[in-house]
């Protein structure tokens, strides 16, 4: 039948109906050499990667983590699924070992998450679904660090923003579901992976050290700084004010990030953390929150020791985009 011939909204439906067989895949590295780059860039999974991080930046402008949002179902099972990997960091103590960090019962902990994350997906996507899990687990187990190194970076947290989008792209989580993904399931992964770095001892993965934004971290800056575009009150100046984050950091994604940094670390702001310290001299929020998007893709999605873990299949795919 000619398209003309149809109603709109015959049309319209048609489009709105998911795919009948969606084949899906275990996803696989294809950024072998820094050759390959070009190809990440160009890729549907670079798009549909990066519109996600900015649409997330925008849902979430100006919103505390404490104000109301609606919380669907998908959003509860993959806050119980998160749970569930924090209970076993209770069950699993570090061992005694002569090094300090890298502590080897994040090995026994990775095991299990390795074991089960194909079942703990099964319990967050419908039924008619189920084929999806395989594929998306690759992203959820590659989102917690490396068991062999015992480190976490950002090539970690990438892969839970790409688990997060392939959720959508099956249509698990919705548009609505925006300000949930953020301040409760990412919100609720970042503690998670504190827990994790405290408790063993991770190495931060391919760290610039004093030279990068922060050891393990790079989301939570960007979102949480779109959170205090238009704050009437709190300037960037304000995030080095030990008293100012410690009255706002609940609000805040930002003020939690940093209250982790100077927990976990000693001596002057301005020495250990000299990017942060930087930036708050910027005047506002919105200039943050642009240059940091602009560090990101420049920092972590362009550098080839980060990208080349990065695992493509159905739905986030290295094919080009298409126009």
């Amino acid at each position: 039948e000619a398209e003309g011939e149809r109603t709109p909204a015959e049309r319209t439906s048609e489009e709105v109906a998911p795919p009948l067989q969606q084949s899906f895949m275990i996803p696989k590295k294809e950024i072998n050499m820094v050759s390959d780059m070009a190809k990440w860039k160009r890729s549907q999974a670079y798009a549909d990667y990066m519109g996600f991080i900015l649409t997330l930046n925008e849902g979430v402008r100006g919103k505390k983590l404490t104000c109301e949002y609606k919380v669907s179902e998908p959003i509860e099972k993959l806050v119980a699924l998160l749970n569930t990997l924090d209970r076993w960091i209770d069950e699993t103590p570090p061992v005694d070992q002569p090094s300090r960090f890298g502590n080897k019962a994040f090995r026994t902990w990775y095991a299990k998450l390795d074991q089960e994350a194909e079942k703990l997906v099964a319990t967050v996507i419908p039924k008619h679904l189920a084929d999806a899990a395989p594929e998306v687990a690759v992203y959820l187990k590659e989102s917690v660090g490396n068991s062999t190194r015992i480190d976490y970076g950002t090539g970690h947290e990438a892969a839970f923003a790409a688990f997060l989008c392939c959720l959508c792209k099956i249509g698990v989580l919705r548009v609505d579901d925006q300000m949930a993904i953020v301040f409760k399931v990412f919100n609720r992964y970042l503690e998670v992976m504190r827990k994790l770095q405290k408790t063993y001892r991770m190495e931060p993965a391919g760290s610039q050290g004093v030279w990068g934004l922060d050891d393990f971290q790079f989301l939570p800056f960007i979102w949480g700084s779109s959170q205090l575009i238009d704050h009437p009150n709190l300037e960037p100046r304000h995030f080095v004010d030990e008293k100012v984050v410690n009255e706002n950091h609940k609000d805040f994604m930002f003020l939690e990030c940093i209250l982790f940094i100077t927990e976990m670390k000693t001596g002057p702001f301005a020495e250990h953390s000299n990017q942060l310290w930087n930036i708050s001299a910027v005047p506002s929020w919105s200039k943050v929150n642009q240059g940091l998007i602009r560090m990101y893709k420049a920092e972590c999605l362009e550098k080839f020791p980060v990208i080349q873990h990065f695992k493509f299949g159905s739905l986030l795919p290295i094919q080009p985009v298409m126009s």
